[in-house]
């Protein structure tokens, strides 16, 4: 390739992303201008995106591109001017000629010039003074995938090409953007996420440490107390001697010990921050706005409403809500087959609408935001709502259900019959409806991005979609458990609920296990069996059971312990290893160890191949005796507070005990014994500080593990926390469920010796 060549390459690359940005500015401007033709500011920033399009594609050479682009501006200026009126012949013309804008600009499409000339005299026509008396039918405007789909990567809008160095782009901020592979993308969000869970690994450390610190200032409190008896008795030189150097290295070691731990402490801290700050800088690299994904969708709602005789306008809220760009693109489809849905199948013609005293013109809203972790969208339009009967009639036709089951069935249970396959209530097939591929679709791709969809209709109100899905698939808020003495994660999108069950609550019917939940009986199965791992003796009286739904599909699943909820950042495993059953991928835990994401749908699949083959093994529970549970000493001034922990504490099999301050706990302590202490540091008649010092001198309880929760979360409020005894230190304003319950793990154990 020639130099010139080259050069071509790159300013026609430029001018397919210029047109990519101002076609968008130009649909979207035209579509606001049809409801309202005299908005100056929309009839401004089209033709400037005209004008624009039609200096690039003069300065590449792309003729065509200069031909369709002038006329559109021509048209445009003489509206500005009041010489013309835009009608809706005039607004269908001008849109036509954005998707031919598009056509021209896209690398590899060759565009007629027989079209491009069409187009121009359709233009002039609009535009001659004498035809403005005679309505001027546009050609039939084709909706093309090709001229309304924009990937999600190259949507930031551009300046003019006149303006922008070769090679720069920027947002409308200013920012300038880059192009970074998705691999480099997924490369940075594994390593910052490597580093993260590395990081929490200090934590152990620094505990073992600070146990070391609290052990070696009893060594010397006990080397002096020796000291002391030996005085009584005559020492030889060398003696004494050697006792003062004892305590002389004790206490250097001690020294640099604490001075060691403190800097360890600091670095800990600071690194958690960074490694923190670092994940969510390269999680956000991935976010993009949901208005990526909207490009094109006004445009085709309003194309297919008109070919439909119908009118019908787009309405967005949140379009700047973040969202993964691999669940943007994923998002496409099923957005725009319950778009076309609404139109075809929702919105009534003018004429019905007005009869039935609403606007001629239908609305469509569509509306993104965040909700615990979630994008939530929800779909909605003010049409006629679903035709229950007519759903009730077409499942007895296609045999779905007995009619007089099917007189019974409620509106709920009536419109997951949309959901079935091939399912529809059209009887001729046309361009946009009728073959049978409808809402079962949607919810597959919404299940694929472990989401949810739910429908709900007001009949003569409308319809309204519900979607639910994770705002990135590089993370997972899943329920983590023990099976077999390993950690396996269950997506809390699969989730119905977790529980105890108490050996009468499981029943045999039809020679399986059962349990009752929500006025049905649902089989339970053992985790074990489904993921080959050794059953193990389970001694508690109560069975900790996942609920499990997947569609009609419901099971409970017997698992050994519930570690509790995490946030995970999903390791894709090794291609090599190919599809691994019941399997999706991996993570890693706080502490570095490895846990397995379940694929909650291939773990159905099983459960069924078991019941099929007869091969279900039933749950043994043992009866023997149950081991003292640990028990524990909450002290807290706020009684708020103390009861949170008592029932998280007891929820997980310990055994509580609770002081109202710190000299009612010194009392508990002195006449009971305790696995573990967990005392506040403001308290009215001794504080936590004076009770940690406390309980260090007295030879009996020295050794017992201390937490310190405070609402204190300084760095020297910790240190003095840390100094006095205490080997935990959590601050009250990131305490949460997990963090508390971790912290007693990582102190004393499981709830059980």
């Amino acid at each position: 390739m020639t130099p010139d060549q080259m050069r071509d390459a790159s300013l026609l690359e430029l001018f397919s992303l210029e047109a990519e940005a101002q076609t968008q500015v130009l649909s979207a401007g035209l579509l606001a201008l049809e409801r309202d033709p005299t908005q100056a500011d929309y009839l401004e920033s089209c033709m400037r995106a005209a004008h624009s399009l039609k200096g690039a594609a003069r300065i590449v050479g792309v003729n065509a591109g200069v031909s369709v682009a002038h006329v559109m501006e021509d048209c445009l200026v003489s509206a500005q001017e009041r010489r013309l009126v835009l009608r809706a012949e005039h607004i269908d013309a001008l849109l036509q000629g954005t998707d031919l804008l598009t056509r021209i600009a896209t690398p590899g499409n060759s565009i007629a010039a027989q079209d491009v000339d069409a187009y121009v005299a359709l233009m002039g026509q609009l535009l001659d003074p004498a035809a403005a008396q005679t309505p001027v039918v546009p050609p039939r405007i084709e909706m093309q995938a090709e001229a309304l789909r924009v990937e999600p990567a190259e949507a930031e809008p551009l300046v003019s090409t006149e303006a922008v160095p070769k090679g720069k782009r920027v947002t409308e901020g200013g920012e300038r953007v880059l192009r970074v592979t998705a691999e480099r993308l997924n490369s940075l969000l594994d390593l910052s996420s490597k580093s993260l869970v590395e990081t929490q690994r200090l934590k152990p450390w620094l505990a073992t440490m600070q146990r070391l610190k609290r052990q070696q200032s009893n060594g010397l409190r006990a080397l002096e107390e020796l000291n002391v008896h030996l005085k009584e008795h005559a020492l030889s030189l060398q003696a004494e001697e050697a006792l003062n150097d004892a305590r002389r290295l004790l206490a250097e070691t001690q020294q640099l010990l604490a001075q060691k731990t403190a800097e360890m402490d600091e670095f800990a801290w600071q690194a958690g921050q960074r490694a923190q700050v670092l994940y969510d800088t390269a999680l956000a690299c991935r976010m993009r706005p949901f208005a990526d994904v909207l490009s094109g969708q006004a445009r085709m709602v309003r194309d297919l409403g008109r070919s439909l005789g119908k009118q019908v306008r787009l309405e967005i809220e949140g379009d700047k809500t973040q969202v993964d760009r691999d669940v943007l693109e994923r998002l496409e489809a099923p957005l725009t087959h319950l778009l076309r849905n609404a139109v075809d199948h929702g919105i009534e013609s003018p004429e019905q609408r007005v009869l039935a005293g609403k606007p001629a013109e239908g609305l469509i809203r569509l509306r993104a935001s965040h909700q615990a972790g979630l994008l939530v969208l929800e779909l909605a339009d003010d049409g006629a709502g679903v035709d229950l009967e007519r759903v009730r009639r077409s499942v007895v036709e296609r045999g779905l259900s007995p009619e007089q089951t099917a007189a019974n069935l409620s509106e709920e249970e009536l419109l997951t019959f949309l959901f079935l396959p091939g399912f529809s209530l059209r009887d001729t097939v046309t361009e946009v409806s009728g073959r049978g591929v409808g809402l079962d679709a949607v919810q597959h791709m919404v299940r694929q991005l472990r989401g949810a969809v739910v429908l709900e209709q007001t009949a003569g109100e409308g319809s309204r979609f519900h979607l639910e899905v994770p705002l990135t698939l590089s993370v997972v808020r899943s329920l983590v458990v023990e099976v077999g003495g390993e950690a396996y994660a269950f997506p809390l999108a699969h989730i119905e609920r977790m529980c105890d069950l108490a050996p009468e609550d499981i029943v045999q019917v039809e020679g399986r296990q059962h349990f009752w939940h929500e006025g049905r009986h649902v089989g339970l199965v053992a985790a074990s069996q489904l993921l080959n791992r050794p059953a193990s003796q389970n001694n508690n009286q109560a069975l900790k059971v996942v609920v499990i739904r997947e569609r009609e599909a419901i099971y409970g699943v017997a698992v050994e312990r519930f570690i509790g909820e995490r946030t995970l950042v999903v390791l894709p495993l090794d291609e090599r290893l190919g599809k691994i059953q019941d399997i999706s991928a991996g993570a890693l835990l706080d502490d570095g160890s490895v846990v397995l994401i379940v694929d909650v749908e291939d773990l159905l699949r099983s459960v069924d191949k078991l019941l099929d083959t007869g091969r279900l093994e039933r749950i043994a529970r043992q009866n023997q005796t149950q081991t003292p549970r640990k028990r524990i000493l909450v002290v807290d001034d706020s009684l708020t507070v103390r009861e949170l922990q008592r029932k998280l504490l007891l929820n997980r099999g310990y055994d509580v005990a609770v002081a109202v301050d710190g000299m009612d706990g010194w009392n508990a302590l002195r006449a009971e014994d305790f696995d573990l202490l967990i005392t506040d540091i403001d308290m009215p008649r001794m504080d936590g500080i004076e009770l940690v010092s406390l309980l260090r001198r007295d030879n009996r309880l020295q050794s017992l593990p201390v937490m310190v929760v405070s609402y204190k979360d300084r760095e020297e409020d910790r240190r003095r926390g840390l100094d006095a005894g205490a080997d935990y230190y959590l601050a009250k304003a990131s305490f949460h469920d997990d963090a508390l319950l971790d912290a007693v793990v990582e102190l004393i154990g499981g709830a059980r010796a």
